[in-house]
């Protein structure tokens, strides 16, 4: 049975997915964050990398921990533009706590190039990762960026980068590139059925707690 383990890197997270020794790193937060990370990964053996978005915040260390330990970085093919330039896909805010996470973002977005991995891999919905030692499938939850993705991991723990957030509470993106997308995304993680979820910002909840509002759909549970 696979475990999900959470690594703190300031205000976010990234994970290790662990089936005994092997397990597959989701996302490698900043680059101040980049020792935290490797104190967790080295007791593993790290079989991939995988990457929910191309924020810097969730791949800075992306580049780095491959050489470190010889493995791929796997990431949406719609997401690989944004290593060139994330003007590609500009960013809009919803509320009080959007905009101030907004305009935060966008100091670091605009003076922070992450590096592209020398060895990288494009997935995409249904894709699993049993090769990489792990019982998981990658979920398309577009929206905050084109090729945002998410990890289902043994339909009970889900890993949602920053498709959801639980900055304040738990609810959907904050920050956005496609309005629309986020709320069908929201909706697919909800028909998904009880989950952990793992946010790419807070603390992990039930799915039970999260509630999307939304003017098409009103107030859902997920």
């Amino acid at each position: 049975m696979s475990q999900v383990i959470r690594i703190k890197c300031g205000t976010g997270n990234c994970y290790l997915v662990a089936d005994g020794k092997n397990a597959v790193l989701v996302d490698t937060g900043s680059k101040e964050n980049i020792s935290d990370v490797i104190a967790v990964c080295d007791k593993y053996d790290i079989k991939l990398i995988l990457l929910t978005h191309t924020h810097f915040d969730h791949a800075e260390n992306a580049a780095e921990l491959s050489r470190r330990y010889s493995v791929p970085v796997a990431l949406h093919r719609a997401d690989d533009e944004l290593f060139d330039d994330y003007s590609k896909q500009p960013l809009m805010s919803r509320g009080m706590v959007g905009k101030v996470i907004l305009t935060v973002s966008l100091t670091k977005l605009g003076s922070i190039k992450v590096k592209r991995p020398d060895n990288m891999i494009f997935v995409k919905e249904g894709d699993d990762l049993k090769k990489y030692g792990i019982d998981a499938r990658i979920v398309e939850i577009p929206g905050h960026t084109i090729g945002s993705i998410g990890l289902d991991v043994e339909e009970r723990d889900l890993i949602v980068g920053d498709a959801l957030d639980n900055w304040v509470c738990p609810e959907k993106a904050h920050l956005y590139f496609n309005s629309d997308a986020v709320e069908k995304s929201a909706e697919k993680i909800r028909s998904l059925g009880e989950r952990m979820v793992w946010f790419g910002h807070g603390n992990p909840v039930r799915s039970g707690e999260i509630r999307v509002q939304s003017p098409i759909i009103g107030t859902k549970t997920l």
